[in-house]
């Protein structure tokens, strides 16, 4: 086989096989036949160089002429081995999938490649390497690279903090190397999530985009490469510590799955091929999602049984459906000083078990809820007065500690065991606990287990307990939760039902950090809450609204003491809550969309059904505006043809409007009726908003 074509969802790969290499000669947007002879493709050669053109491989390789980062990296223990030279020794293609086996005969190295484009235009790349020597092999790296033609001139990723993550940063791409690592122990508040290039220029609905995603929650790196000669690959790949992964005779190694997508529509259209696969995981949550309340900055630690039963009460009155216990439940948790890795019910708390509380919950409508970090302990709990051994990090020491915690080995079969003991038997016995917040607050740049390091041993553990924990206890929903958003990323999201962004619930960070994670999850699988009007994380004040509508384009919920409440707020929450339930079957199926050019001080962003009928609209000012007239909100996505209704969703906050007051159509009336083309172009007028105030427009076809 001399060269491999797949297809499938609208992108196309093609694949020379020739000279015993593979490289991608092409990535992007199906190919019409005749498909062009990759032989007839090579590059000149240029001068003071190698004799023969040079292209990076799948795997790129020193030996074949790559002069930048190696796609196979590692040594056996007399330094042999150290430049494999692979070669395909066999491929098996469908239509779809391209399956490779590469081997280096002389360092006794194979590696097996899999390539195949699903009906939404993904590519899931997979590589696994085998020892075939008795010497072990010492693995440092193993990365795929895809091909970047030079038309791709920007780099854009995401960055971040506690707080704020999923912030977008972008630049041209230059000679050398942009490399996006992540060494936590997880996935890490600054994970990049999506990773993209473009073309110059690219925006949200405009410009050529490839996009990856490295589908796993330890440490990595992603990056993008261009060498001298011009030619430029994206890659990713677990980052290995030192000793981490060394392979014995016949022992393998299977990196993590890349995943990549190409659009010619912008970073939507590459979201959109990203939510469309996640939605149709048999995995994926195929009832409404539920309007959530979560006690955490209600109660804190302050837990009590008649104070809990008045709040799910107020929250049942409003319309919450899922009410969720946090931390605080188990033995000797007062503060965050003690009691990680005893999860048992404090009785001092709670002398009658949660049972009374789930009761309550449930006679309410409502479905109950509780927070676990499974992976924590405080080094002031009976577990580890027990078994001081079970704590993960080097030898002979202990890491510093993070918020009074550090991480149990997992890798320890009998902290593995006791730990899946524990929760299994707090399920089992708590028969009305539907879901679980799944906590993990620190990071841990150390791990360790037995003397060497195990980060990776360390995330392929807490997979098999979600794993196992979601085989006795099916129908127990699970959310990824990670100090906020420090574990977000597609292996996790392959083992829970969603994923928390952030800490913050201050509606301001929220916006860009939901749009952040929103870049490749769905916001169906994203929480998002009303916070206090006064934020703990940042210390600013926001009215309701601005609050409410930054959760709707969400998983919604709420984190706020409501019993404080007035009964305006609640009333409004309660409306809040009724337009979400009205509208989530649109807000979770449809395509998320963005208007370009609105510059940094605001935003307008929705989601357009699929057969763009309707669509719900978020225009939100973020600082003040630059210019004294506000531009018309563009709102891109529907069908240019047809004709649209736009009314408010929700009521205009009029505290948020500025002294020059509404504009003509919402004086007249409060509705306007424009083409689908005249949407997208010339858009609808909106009043000037003051800083850290949105509104919401309900969009429907007029028939």
């Amino acid at each position: 086989m001399e060269q491999a074509y797949l297809e499938n969802g609208g992108t196309a790969l093609l694949v020379d096989l020739r000279d015993g290499d593979a490289v991608i000669v092409h990535w992007g947007d199906a190919l019409p036949a005749p498909l062009p002879d990759a032989a007839l493709l090579l590059p000149a050669v240029p001068r003071s160089n190698f004799d023969v053109p040079i292209r990076p491989s799948l795997v790129p390789q020193a030996s074949r002429g790559w002069r930048g980062a190696p796609g196979l990296s590692g040594a056996r223990d007399d330094g042999s081995g150290y430049s494999p030279l692979l070669t395909v020794r066999s491929a098996d293609a469908t239509a779809t999938r391209l399956d490779l086996e590469l081997e280096d005969a002389v360092a006794r190295l194979r590696v097996r490649i899999g390539l195949e484009l699903d009906a939404h235009g993904i590519l899931h790349a997979s590589a696994e390497l085998e020892n075939a020597s008795d010497a072990a092999y010492r693995l440092v790296g193993l990365e795929l690279a895809l091909p970047l033609p030079a038309r791709a001139a920007e780099v854009l990723d995401h960055a971040g903090r506690w707080g704020r993550e999923k912030q977008q940063q972008r630049h041209g791409i230059a000679h050398g190397e942009w490399v996006r690592a992540g060494r936590h122990g997880r996935t890490g508040h600054d994970a990049t999530g999506l990773f993209a290039a473009g073309t110059a220029g690219f925006g949200f609905g405009r410009g050529e985009v490839w996009g990856i995603h490295l589908a796993w929650s330890g440490d990595h790196r992603h990056r993008v490469e261009r060498l001298g000669d011009g030619q430029t690959v994206i890659a990713a790949g677990e980052l290995l510590h030192p000793g981490e992964v060394v392979l014995g005779a016949g022992e393998r190694y299977t990196a993590p799955e890349l995943l990549a997508a190409h659009s010619t529509e912008g970073l939507d259209g590459v979201s959109a091929r990203f939510h469309r696969m996640l939605r149709a995981r048999p995995t994926h949550p195929r009832t409404p999602r539920p309007v959530v309340l979560n006690t955490w900055e209600a109660v804190y630690f302050r837990h009590d049984l008649d104070e809990l039963s008045r709040l799910a009460e107020t929250a049942a009155a409003v319309g919450v459906e899922r009410f969720v216990l946090d931390d605080g439940w188990f033995r000797g948790r007062r503060d965050d000083h003690a009691g990680l890795g005893d999860w048992v019910v404090d009785a001092d708390v709670w002398p009658q078990g949660l049972g009374p509380l789930i009761e309550r919950v449930e006679a309410l409508g409502m479905r109950f809820g509780l927070w676990v970090e499974p992976e924590m302990v405080n080094e002031d709990s009976d577990l580890v007065r027990a078994h001081p051994d079970w704590i993960a990090g080097p030898a002979g020491r202990r890491s510093l500690e993070w918020r009074h915690q550090q991480v149990l080995d997992l890798v320890n079969p009998d902290a593995f065991a006791h730990v899946l003991g524990q929760l299994d038997a707090l399920l089992s016995e708590n028969q009305g606990i539907a879901f679980l917040k799944w906590d993990q607050n620190r990071d841990q740049t150390e791990l360790g287990s037995g003397g060497r390091a195990s980060t990776h041993a360390q995330t392929l553990a807490a997979y098999r307990m979600l794993d196992e924990l979601r085989r006795r206890h099916p129908d127990v929903e699970i959310e990824s939760c990670s100090s906020g958003g420090a574990r977000v990323d597609l292996g996790v999201l392959a083992r829970t039902d969603r994923v928390w962004a952030s800490d913050t619930n201050d509606a301001l960070e929220r916006q860009l950090i939901q749009r952040g994670t929103q870049a490749l999850i769905p916001p169906e699988l994203v929480g998002a809450h009303i916070g206090p009007a006064h934020s703990h994380t940042t210390g600013r004040t926001q009215d309701l609204s601005f609050r409410a509508i930054t959760a709707l384009v969400g998983h919604f919920g709420i984190e706020w003491d409501i019993l404080r409440a007035s009964d305006a707020e609640r009333a409004e929450l309660a409306q809040a809550i009724a337009y979400y339930r009205d509208r989530r079957e649109l807000l979770h199926s449809g395509r998320l969309v963005h208007a370009d050019d609105r510059g940094p001080s605001s935003t307008v962003y929705g989601v357009v059904a699929d057969d763009r009928s309707e669509a719900v609209f978020v225009v939100a000012q973020l600082t003040l505006a630059p210019d004294e007239q506000t531009p018309p909100a563009t709102l891109p996505g529907l069908d240019p043809a047809r004709r649209y209704r736009v009314r408010f969703g929700l009521p205009l906050d009029e505290r948020g409007v500025g002294e020059r007051g509404a504009p003509a159509w919402i004086a007249a009336g409060g509705e306007l009726e424009l083409t689908g083309a005249a949407l997208a172009v010339i858009g609808v007028p909106v009043p000037a908003l003051l800083p850290e105030h949105a509104l919401l427009l309900d969009v429907r076809e007029v028939r």
